[in-house]
């Protein structure tokens, strides 16, 4: 072989590339840049982020609400009655970080979860960093009514909210992953390893803001948003 490319390179020919080196560069590495396993429970009201890019989660609570660590998992305070009108909440917060804002780059975020339709008390926010129509968004929720899971994304500038929706609900007591899933131009939302759902998305859709993560609930404001199962395995992927 190498005295035919001698005989080739001597008469002039020209040997081309191979197309495979020339036209096929490597992909984008994708990089795990946050999870929250809750093995080890909380430590002085915080999380540690095992993923090592320093990101530890605060444990936030109102009206008495207390989120129980057993098992290797997170169980947030149960839905109250509904004439009560303090009812004990939970959540847990990141602040905002550059990881976690992937603006027009894939994204994915994912979370082990467990409840009943009867501990929906509406739609449920697993996690979500930006709030819709004030900035940017990306969010995993429980739909209010037939506990299908939902990925939500909103691009800074626009107030169009996308959502991909699980064609089957999840809420039947059992743990279940969701994986939510952006590409250049589509959302997918993934229920324990198999594709459930999938939305055509922008490809300009940029997601970014100075919002902090919060998991089990978006804020202490309003009651039907907070979540009340378990949740375990909680974590992101960029790239």
């Amino acid at each position: 072989m190498k005295i035919a490319i001698a005989l080739a390179a001597a008469a002039g020919l020209l040997i081309p590339a191979s197309p495979a080196l020339a036209d096929n560069p490597a992909p984008t590495a994708v990089a795990l840049v946050a999870r929250w396993d809750f093995n080890s429970g909380a430590t002085a009201g915080k999380i540690a982020d095992t993923s090592g890019r320093g990101q530890a989660l605060s444990v936030r609570a109102a009206n008495q609400g207390v989120i129980r660590f057993e098992g290797g998992a997170a169980t947030f305070p149960a839905l109250c009655a509904a004439a009560t009108t303090a009812c004990p909440q939970g959540l847990m917060e990141a602040p905002s970080a550059a990881d976690l804002n992937p603006g027009t780059r894939g994204f994915k975020w994912s979370a082990r979860i467990r409840l009943t339709q009867a501990q929906l008390g509406g739609s449920a926010n697993i996690m979500q960093k930006g709030v819709a129509g004030t900035g940017s968004q990306w969010k995993m929720q429980l739909g209010a009514t037939n506990g299908r899971a939902h990925c939500v994304v909103t691009g800074t500038g626009s107030a169009t909210a996308y959502f991909a929706r699980s064609s089957a609900p999840v809420t039947d007591g059992q743990w279940h992953k969701i994986l939510c899933a952006r590409t250049a131009t589509t959302l997918t939302v993934f229920v324990d390893n198999v594709q459930r759902g999938q939305t055509t998305i922008p490809a300009t859709l940029n997601i970014s803001n100075a919002s902090p993560l919060r998991i089990g609930a978006p804020n202490f404001n309003a009651r039907t948003e907070m979540y009340h199962g378990s949740l375990d395995d909680v974590y992101a992927e960029l790239g």
